[in-house]
C-alpha cells in the first residue's frame, strides 16, 4: 500500500492492535520470522517445514525430511538458509536456493532448541534432552559434536567452601535453552535449576553464572542488539536483563553482575507462560499465556501492561514479533493455525487529490462559476508536459526499523500448485490434472458419511442387480 495513503498517526504505532489475518499448511507447532521479515518458517506436526510469503500469505516453500514434530527453526544471516530440529533427533539444514538439504545431524535424543550462528552458517549449538547441549561444526560432511558444559561457574569463595553435595547437583545440571549473541562470541544458556550461564564460544567455559530462579529455564531470547535479554522460566515470571557488551576486551566477568531489570507476571490469574518475544526495537515484551487465549504486552519503559490481544478460542503457543514491523504471529495449540494481529490502517483517499475533504455528513456544495469549464487543449498538453518534467525517485528505499543489514538473497518462486497451495485442498486425480479436496475429508464424521453413501450405492447396486434377474427371470418365463 501507499504510505502516503496511511494516516501518519497509524505509521507512529508501533504495537499491533486487532487479529487481522490466518495461515494454514497442516499442524503448525514452531514459527520464526526471516532477518528480512518476508518469510514466515512454520514447522509442522508430521515433521515438514512450510515457508510463508508475508506479502500474499501464501505458501512458497515446502520442505520434507523430518518424520516427527518440529521443535525449533532458526534463520541465517543472509536468510538462505534455515535450520529445523525435530523430535525425530535430527537437526536438518536447509538451503532455501533449491530447497535442498545441505547438511543432516543425528543425535542420541530428542532435542530442546538449536540455532546457527549469527555469522557462519555452518556452526549451531543445540540443547539436547537430558543431557549437555552441544556446539556442532557441519563445515564438513561429517559433522563435529563439541559438548559444552552446564554447571554453573563458581565464586572463588564458593569454590573452596563447595561440598560434595553441591558438586553432585551441578554435575546433574543440564542446559534446557541456548542461543547465540548477536556477535556470535558467546552462548547463553539456561540450566533446569535456574542458572543462566555465558559460554565463550573459542574456550567453551563458562564465564560468568548467574541464579535467576529456582526453577527451569524455559526459553531465552536477545534482541537485535544483544544488550538485551528476556528470559522465561517455569515460576510464572518473566524476566528482562540489560547485558553488558561482552565483545569489549574490558569486561571482567569476575565481578560483573546481572541485574533484573523487570519482571513480568499475572499476580491475580497466576498465569504460566508458553513463549515470549521482544518488538522489533525491543521497546515491548509479548508472552502468550498457558490454557488461556489471550496475548500479553508489556512496555519497558516502566514495566506496565498495556495491551491484551484477543484472539481465537483456543489456547496459543508460539508467539513471535515481527522484525520491523508492529506484526505478531502466534500458533494456535488445537488448530495448528498461524494467526496474525497487526494495525487497522484505514485508507486517507484525501491524498490522491489535494483538493479532496472526507465528510462525515452530507454537506451543501456551492460550485465555482469556471469550476466546469471546458479548457483549452493547449493549456491541456501545456500542463501534461509539465508534469512529465518531474523527477520522480523510484531507487531510494525508505528506511525500516532494523539492526542488521539485509543480504542480498531472495528465494526463488516456486509455481508448483502442489507447494504452493497453503491448505493443502489439492488432490491428484490425473495426470495434469487437480482437485479441491472435500470439506472435512479425511475426518471421521466424513468417513462415516462416506461409508454411508458407499453403503447406499451398494443397496442400489444390489437391487437393480436383483430387479434385473427379476425380469430376466420373467423374460425366460414369458418365452
Amino acid at each position: 500500500m501507499n504510505l502516503s495513503l496511511v494516516d501518519p498517526f497509524v505509521l507512529a504505532q508501533d504495537c499491533p492492535e486487532a487479529l487481522t489475518g490466518r495461515l494454514r499448511s497442516g499442524h503448525s507447532t514452531s514459527i520464526r520470522f526471516s532477518h528480512r521479515g518476508d518469510l514466515l518458517a512454520s514447522g509442522r506436526l508430521d515433521g515438514i517445514v512450510v515457508i510463508f510469503d508475508i506479502e500474499t500469505n501464501g505458501v512458497a516453500r515446502k520442505l520434507r525430511g523430518h518424520t516427527r514434530q518440529v521443535q525449533s527453526l532458526s534463520w541465517s544471516a543472509d536468510d538462505r538458509y534455515l535450520l529445523s530440529a525435530s523430535q525425530d533427533w535430527k537437526c536438518v539444514l536447509w538451503d532455501l536456493k533449491d530447497g535442498s538439504r545441505v547438511r543432516t545431524v543425528r543425535f542420541e535424543a530428542p532435542i530442546f532448541i538449536a540455532e546457527l550462528h549469527p555469522k557462519n552458517h555452518l556452526l549451531f549449538v543445540a540443547a539436547i534432552f537430558e543431557d549437555q547441549p552441544v556446539l556442532v561444526d557441519i563445515s564438513s560432511e561429517i559433522p563435529v559434536k563439541r559438548t559444552l558444559p552446564s554447571a554453573p561457574r563458581r565464586s572463588q569463595v564458593e569454590r573452596e567452601n563447595a561440598t560434595e553435595k553441591q558438586a553432585a547437583q551441578d554435575a546433574k545440571q543440564t542446559s534446557t535453552v541456548t542461543v547465540f549473541t548477536p556477535s556470535g562470541e558467546h552462548i547463553l544458556a539456561g540450566t533446569n535449576k535456574g542458572w543462566m550461564n555465558i559460554i565463550d564460544i573459542a574456550t567453551r567455559q563458562v564465564q560468568y553464572s548467574t541464579r535467576l530462579t529456582n526453577n527451569l529455564i524455559i526459553f531465552i531470547r536477545t534482541t537485535a542488539s544483544g544488550r538485551d535479554i528476556v528470559v522465561n522460566s517455569s515460576d510464572r515470571i518473566i524476566r528482562t536483563l540489560h547485558l553488558p557488551d561482552l565483545t569489549d576486551p574490558k569486561v571482567d566477568f569476575e565481578n560483573m553482575r546481572l541485574e533484573v531489570e523487570h519482571k513480568f507476571q499475572d499476580v491475580v490469574n497466576r498465569l504460566s507462560w508458553n513463549h515470549v518475544s521482544f518488538s522489533s526495537t525491543g521497546e515491548y515484551v509479548t508472552a502468550s499465556t498457558w490454557m488461556n487465549h489471550d496475548i500479553y504486552v508489556w512496555e519497558r519503559g516502566h514495566g506496565s501492561l498495556v495491551k491484551i490481544l484477543e484472539g481465537p478460542k483456543e489456547e496459543l503457543s508460539v508467539v513471535e514479533w515481527h522484525p520491523y514491523r508492529p506484526f505478531v504471529a502466534a500458533v494456535g495449540v488445537d488448530s495448528g493455525r498461524v494467526y496474525l494481529w497487526s494495525i487497522l490502517t484505514p485508507q486517507r483517499w484525501s491524498a490522491l487529490a489535494p483538493d479532496f475533504v472526507e465528510v462525515e455528513e452530507n454537506v451543501e456544495y456551492v460550485e465555482r462559476e469556471d469550476e466546469f469549464d471546458i479548457q483549452p487543449i493547449e493549456e491541456i498538453h501545456k500542463r501534461r508536459l509539465d508534469l512529465e518534467d518531474e523527477e520522480v525517485d523510484v531507487l531510494t528505499i525508505e528506511p525500516v526499523k532494523a539492526e542488521f543489514e539485509p543480504g542480498e538473497f531472495r528465494m526463488p518462486v516456486l509455481l508448483d500448485i502442489e507447494a504452493s497451495d497453503s491448505e493443502d485442498e489439492v488432490i491428484a486425480i490425473g495426470a495434469g490434472q487437480f482437485r479441491r479436496k472435500s470439506p472435512g475429508q479425511g475426518r471421521d464424521w466424513m468417513n462415516d458419511n462416506e461409508a454411508v453413501a458407499s453403503g447406499d450405492e451398494q443397496k442400489k447396486a444390489a437391487t437393480n442387480g436383483t430387479a434385473r434377474a427379476q425380469n430376466g427371470t420373467k423374460r425366460r418365463r414369458a418365452e
